[in-house]
């Protein structure tokens, strides 16, 4: 049976225990990084025996590729790709050639990752981030309008689920007022739930459609002072399954950010328990992913369901001008402002 699990691997190859573990534990994915890349054959090949040790079809393959500073497939293995703030630049002078573009770009990047086979893309971002909130959202956000988000985060899915890509909207219910990194520490948000409920949390409602979602590992200390969104059973229920409405595959943020504390096992019971259909583990060393499966069940009947859902949108592939997206790709790339 499926687990409630998805993890990673330590590196360039798949080791005799990775292939046990994978087989035996059976996860619902794996998830890469740039450790695991060499060069595209190596890439690929990684992907192959693991999915081969799997043994399952349904099984889905993840990576990071927002674009930017959050890319782990970069240049000569695939195409240099924008920051979500250069649409929301473009957005501002032309909102229509914006989403177009996001679209495209989107198309391009779900291409680039089958090639791989890559089935899932852990974006868009849909946080707002606010004056004086940490760095760590930053120019990875598509505005701070909400409207403007919804668009440009609509778009980008919409490109993903055209390549058969299944994209993983993040981080519901709303990472971008957080004030600290959750990967170094855990950051407590204390903005009333009325606010939230307007700004926040308001673009992860608009795309409660999509079929899945991360959640973040912070607390909103208005609606559950003492635990963060991910394993808070309040916030799980009552925002992200209730007030925002969405009610496809959700996942935990990585079980090894430093947001979160006590052993591994624990981590990952606690995410499954507050309402997560499946738990992240991402730094791929093997004795932590080991007490992760522990503490994970199989997927529950609802959660097979919906895990379902999101491996059934791999089966689409539709035809686009490639052309037209490499030129917009371009066009976005010539007019990001040069870092120095």
């Amino acid at each position: 049976m499926t687990a409630s699990l998805i993890v990673g691997l330590s590196g360039l190859s798949l080791t005799a225990d990775e292939r046990r573990f994978y087989r035996d534990v059976q996860p619902a994915g794996m998830i890469l990084f740039r450790r695991n890349v060499f060069d595209r054959a190596q890439f690929a090949r990684l992907v192959d025996e693991t999915r081969a040790a799997v043994g399952r079809k349904d099984f889905l393959v993840l990576i990071d590729q927002e674009g930017g500073r959050v890319q782990r497939l970069k240049p000569p293995i695939a195409r240099a790709l924008p920051p979500a703030a250069a649409f929301a630049d473009l957005y501002a002078e032309d909102p229509e050639e914006a989403k177009e573009a996001a679209f495209a770009v989107a198309r391009l990047t779900a291409d680039e990752l089958r090639n791989f086979g890559i089935t899932m893309n852990c974006a868009p971002v849909a946080d707002i981030p606010v004056e004086g909130a940490h760095e760590i959202i930053s120019d990875r956000a598509y505005g701070r309008a909400v409207s403007q988000v919804v668009a440009l985060a609509q778009a980008v899915a919409e490109g993903y689920l055209a390549g058969g890509v299944v994209p993983v909207v993040k981080h519901i219910p709303g990472h971008g007022r957080a004030q600290a990194d959750s990967h170094l520490s855990l950051p407590v948000v204390t903005t009333p739930h009325r606010i939230l409920s307007a700004t926040d949390f308001a673009p992860f409602k608009a795309l409660a459609g999509l079929p899945s979602a991360m959640t973040a590992h912070v607390v909103y200390s208005d609606i559950d002072a003492d635990n963060p969104a991910s394993t808070s059973a309040i916030v799980t229920k009552d925002i992200i399954r209730g007030e925002i409405g969405f009610d496809n595959l959700l996942m935990s943020d990585d079980l090894s950010m430093k947001a979160l504390s006590g052993p591994m096992r624990a981590r990952a019971e606690a995410v499954i328990a507050a309402g997560s259909d499946i738990a992240l583990h991402c730094n791929g060393d093997l004795d932590e992913m080991r007490a992760a499966a522990e503490g994970v069940p199989p997927l529950s009947a609802r959660a097979a369901e919906r895990f379902a859902a999101a491996c059934a949108c791999i089966e689409r592939s539709e035809p686009y001008d490639k052309e037209r997206a490499l030129q917009l790709l371009a066009d976005v790339l010539d007019q990001q402002t040069p870092i120095v």
